[in-house]
C-alpha cells in the first residue's frame, strides 16, 4: 500500500511516517507540508491512501480532498484531526475522504484504518460515529410527512422501493449480510442495489449515504441497532 503522508507539523509528519515505518505492508512514498502540496505529489506519485490533515495553510485538508476525489479518483483519503469537531468530519466525507479518525490514534488503530479505505470503505473513529449520528446529521429539521406512498421528502424519486430500503438499512447500521437477510435477497444483490444507490445518490461510499439519509429524512436518531 502506497502512502502519502500530509501534515503542516513537521513533528507530526515525521511521527506519522515513523508509525507506518514498521508496518511490512505500507510504504510511504512522500510528504506534503500542506494541502496543495499534497495533492501535487498525489498526481505526480498516485499513492493509494493519503493521510491528510484537516487544518493546513495554503489548502487545508478539506478543500485538497476534494480535488483529489476529482482529480485522482483512484486515490483515498483518510483525514486526520486533533479536534474532535463534528462539522470537521462531515465536512471531510462530504469532501469524498473515506475516513475520518482523531491523531491521538494508535499506529495499529492507524494501519487497520488505512487498510480498510484502501479497499474503498469508510472508517470513522467510534467516538465520532456515535456523535456523528446522534447529533449533528440529525440536527436538521425532519421533513413534513408526505403523502401516502411517495417516501420521505428528500428521498430521489428515481430510487426503486428496493434501493430505498436498501438506504435506510445501511444508515440504520446493517452490514451486506444482514442487509440480504432481512429482505431475504443474495449479498450479490445488494451490492447490485449498493451499486446502483451510490451512482443515484452521486456518493462514493456507506459514510457519504448514511449522511444523505439522515438529511433526506429516511432516518432519525435511534432507528439503529
Amino acid at each position: 500500500m502506497r502512502v502519502l503522508v500530509a501534515d503542516d507539523q513537521l513533528l507530526v509528519r515525521r511521527g506519522l511516517v515513523l508509525m507506518l515505518g514498521p508496518e511490512p505492508t505500507v510504504e510511504v512514498v512522500g510528504e506534503a507540508a500542506d494541502g496543495a502540496q499534497a495533492v501535487d505529489l498525489a498526481r505526480r506519485l498516485r499513492p493509494d491512501v493519503v493521510v491528510m490533515d484537516v487544518r493546513m495553510p495554503v489548502l487545508d485538508g478539506i478543500a485538497a480532498a476534494e480535488r483529489l476525489t476529482q482529480e485522482v479518483p483512484d486515490c483515498r483519503v483518510l483525514a486526520l484531526s486533533a479536534f474532535d469537531m463534528d462539522k470537521h468530519v462531515v465536512a471531510a466525507l462530504r469532501a469524498g475522504a473515506c475516513g475520518f479518525l482523531p491523531k491521538d490514534i494508535s499506529p495499529e488503530e492507524l494501519v487497520n484504518a488505512l487498510r480498510v479505505v484502501h479497499t474503498g470503505e469508510a472508517v470513522v473513529a467510534p467516538r465520532l460515529l456515535t456523535r456523528l449520528i446522534s447529533s449533528y446529521v440529525t440536527a436538521p429539521q425532519r421533513p413534513a410527512a408526505p403523502a401516502a406512498g411517495t417516501g420521505p421528502a428528500g428521498v430521489p424519486a428515481e430510487l426503486t422501493p428496493r434501493e430505498r430500503e436498501v438506504w435506510r438499512l445501511i444508515a440504520t447500521g446493517r452490514e451486506n449480510t444482514g442487509i440480504a437477510a432481512e429482505m431475504f435477497i443474495s449479498p450479490s444483490t445488494v451490492k447490485n442495489h449498493i451499486t446502483a444507490l451510490f451512482a443515484k445518490l452521486q456518493v462514493r461510499d456507506r459514510a457519504q449515504a448514511v449522511i444523505a439519509a439522515y438529511e433526506a429524512g429516511l432516518v432519525r436518531a435511534g432507528e439503529r441497532e
